[in-house]
């Protein structure tokens, strides 16, 4: 009998920066890692206002100069259900971390964690490149590809 994927949920306000441009990127370190099949990958927001909408065209544009595709995604809304359906939140800054916490139902066995510092790049947020310039979102960018690094290597020695 197969054992079920590692499933790991993206998490940050509006699913339309930072969230989906990390799952783009996460699926691909691990799929060049031959590692894909052994996590499934997901983004939410914890924010409503851009439900069913594609990324923001800024981050779309900044991960396809980076060979990374998201322009298929579409915001949603982090639910109860999400909490059961995943093993780990990954949270793009400390205010989103807070947020998911605070949902997280008692009974809910999955770990709700900051994304650099699970990723062992330290217990620094993510800023959000929304209101900011293609400059802001490179950063970001590299910030969470960074990260995805560390994820892989996390998953590579299953320290999960």
């Amino acid at each position: 009998m197969a054992t079920r994927p590692y499933s790991i949920l993206m998490v940050c306000l509006g699913n339309i920066c930072r969230s989906p441009t990390a799952e783009g990127v996460l699926r691909l370190r691990l799929q060049q890692a031959s590692l894909a099949g052994q996590v499934r990958v997901d983004s939410v927001g914890t924010g409503d206002s851009h439900v069913g909408q594609p990324p923001d065209s800024r981050a779309t544009a900044c991960a396809a100069r980076h060979g990374v595709d998201i322009s298929m995604l579409r915001a949603r809304r982090l639910a109860l259900e999400d909490f059961d359906g995943f093993d780990l939140l990954l949270c793009a800054d400390r205010t989103i971390l807070h947020d998911a916490r605070v949902r997280k139902p008692r009974t809910s066995h999955a770990q709700v964690e900051l994304l650099l510092e699970w990723a062992g790049l330290g217990k620094k947020d993510v800023p959000d490149p929304y209101y900011g310039s293609d400059r802001d979102f490179e950063q970001a960018f590299k910030l969470i590809d960074n990260a995805a690094a560390g994820v892989v290597e996390r998953v590579r020695q299953r320290r999960f």
